[in-house]
């Protein structure tokens, strides 16, 4: 019996292909735990853990481990591509435009100075294309770049361990080197945390400090006979209405309510805003807990209603279906003050004023079902598999590129996934994954991915570093470091909040580790924002510029 378990770990067997893929999976998440100086490694252990077993002489058997990379890589991208669906288009409205612009403008410096580097010193295609994607901390763009590889290349398998070898060599500085420029930018302009903090709420909300529960008695003439819609759009995000109460009984404060004098405006604001609300409306005052009583009543509604998910509440409109207002958004576990451009997500939970006759009905337009975030949506999956990949495989003709360029299992399997994950339904196929859901997916895939990468790589990673594959430490710090350093000083001068700058940069990396990083810095949503609102081009124009610079070089 021992002899045949030692047989699993020297045979290129499937069980012992699987054995060891499992154990560096184990070694690689422990590993990515742990912290140093305050920053974790994440998932990218599990890379670092294939490559010291894969040096250590693990042998495998090359057809599973080339599938699991495969599958392990379309379950990340499409997982990724499902998520930012529902926000790809919206990410490009507003002020979404100006941030993705500073993110492209990181992602084109980046490519041209990989193409110059390759240029100069004359470097393998392989290689170049690994730097770039460990450069930037971009996984799916390795899978891209070793998909063309793949079909490009006569020695094709040599050039995709060269690429994961590069990519493994040029990853750490991509993760540090995003940390140092935040941090250097903060020394440099001298940056106070709590300033920008500040800043943030009042820029975002129109309100700085914390927020109040207050109630306001109108007494301004000029708004007497007006309508709540009015007085909202005078307020903008100085105040946050709940509920009215007149002649000692609430109702609901529907837009096409005519306010009367000493009508009581009950809501939400900051101690900062009280006396430009006292002139604008009346005398506030902040409130204490009071019962909602009579016709109104107030409920916590889970956000589970996919068709809701990823709108604004400007979108929804639920004040103009219902007599009912949301306000407040929580979202893990953070509170979020809403305004009209605020976005429900699926699992957020809202505060919602409503009358009683109505509210089961609003909840039930919400969602409010904890089955449904428990329950996987398989559907999407593997139409998005089978989907992915025929649109991967269409040649696309590219002037100026020798030979067609194919979107790949990469790029596939991500451009559906936007499609589908932007669409959210088609006839009665429904295509929202629960968020647990997609979460195990996508970390299940990068896992396997990255596990795969470290050990086909792992061979000859440290004759490779010591014969001069050194260097590309040094062009994969440059490639990370100039580009976030410059456009992060230019979005400085252009007068962003610093905390949008560390989140544009990270996004522009697609780095969670870096976004840990940065969220640490201050308790606001101005990081993730930002974050959220470049990933989605970011992550496409990744994968697409990884194939591109392959296609190029060739």
């Amino acid at each position: 019996m021992k002899t045949h378990i030692f047989e699993l770990f020297t045979q290129q067997g499937i069980a012992s292909t699987l054995l060891f893929i499992a154990l560096i999976s184990i070694s690689g998440i422990l590993l990515g735990k742990i912290k140093v100086f305050n920053v974790k490694l994440g998932i990218a252990g599990v890379l670092f853990s294939g490559i010291l077993l894969g040096h250590l002489g693990a042998e495998m058997h090359t057809e599973v481990l080339h599938f699991v990379k495969e599958f392990g890589l379309i379950l990340f991208v499409f997982s990724i591509g499902l998520d930012i669906g529902p926000r790809f288009v919206s990410s490009f409205r507003n002020n979404g435009i100006k941030l993705n612009i500073l993110s492209l403008s990181v992602i084109f410096l980046g490519f041209g100075i990989a193409l110059l580097i390759q240029s100069i010193w004359d470097i393998d295609v392989e290689v170049i294309a690994g730097i770039l994607s460990g450069a930037v901390t971009n996984t799916p763009s390795l899978g891209a770049a070793q998909s063309v590889l793949q079909d490009q290349l006569p020695n094709a398998e040599h050039a995709v361990n060269t690429t994961g070898m590069a990519y493994a060599v040029a990853y750490p500085f991509g993760i540090i080197g995003i940390i140092l420029v935040m941090s250097l930018i903060r020394v440099f302009f001298k940056i106070k945390i709590t300033h920008e903090i500040e800043e943030y709420n009042r820029e975002v909300t129109g309100l700085s400090g914390k927020a109040e529960a207050i109630q306001i008695q109108v007494q301004n003439p000029n708004i007497i006979g007006k309508t709540i819609a009015l007085l909202e759009k005078s307020l903008d995000t100085q105040f946050v209405f709940s509920r009215i109460l007149r002649n000692n009984e609430f109702i609901i404060s529907h837009k096409n309510v005519i306010l009367q004098k000493n009508d009581i405006l009950y809501g939400v604001s900051s101690t900062e805003m009280f006396e430009e609300l006292e002139l604008k409306v009346g005398t506030v005052s902040k409130t204490e807990r009071v019962e909602i009583t009579g016709n109104l009543t107030m409920r916590h509604v889970l956000v589970t209603n996919k068709s809701v998910a990823g709108k604004t509440l400007q979108q929804i409109g639920i004040s103009e279906q219902f007599p009912a207002n949301i306000t407040r958004i929580f979202r893990g576990g953070n509170e979020i003050m809403p305004n009209k451009k605020s976005t429900l997500e699926f699992g957020d939970t809202v505060c919602v004023v409503a009358q009683r006759r109505i509210i089961d009905e609003v909840t039930k337009y919400l969602g409010n079902s904890q089955r449904s975030l428990a329950l996987p949506n398989l559907l999407p999956l593997f139409i998005g598999i089978f989907l992915g990949i025929i649109v991967g495989s269409i040649p696309i003709f590219i002037p100026g590129l020798p030979v067609p360029a194919k979107l790949g299992l990469a790029g596939g399997p991500l451009i559906v996934a936007l499609i589908l994950g932007h669409k959210g339904r088609i006839g009665k196929f429904d295509f929202y994954m629960a968020p647990s859901a997609n979460l195990f997916i996508r970390e299940l895939g990068i896992v396997l991915f990255l596990g795969c990468v470290g050990l086909g790589a792992g061979k000859n990673f440290i004759e490779t570093i010591t014969n001069g594959g050194y260097m590309w430490m040094m062009y994969g710090a440059i490639i990370t470091f100039v580009p976030i350093f410059v456009v992060g000083i230019i979005a400085y001068f252009l007068k962003y909040n610093y905390l949008t700058i560390c989140g544009i940069i990270a996004g522009s990396m697609t780095d969670p580790p870096a976004l840990e990083f940065a969220n640490a810095i201050a308790p606001v949503q101005a990081q993730a924002t930002a974050y959220a609102t470049v990933y989605p081009l970011t992550m496409f124009m990744r994968i697409l510029l990884a194939q591109i610079l392959v296609l190029v070089l060739v």
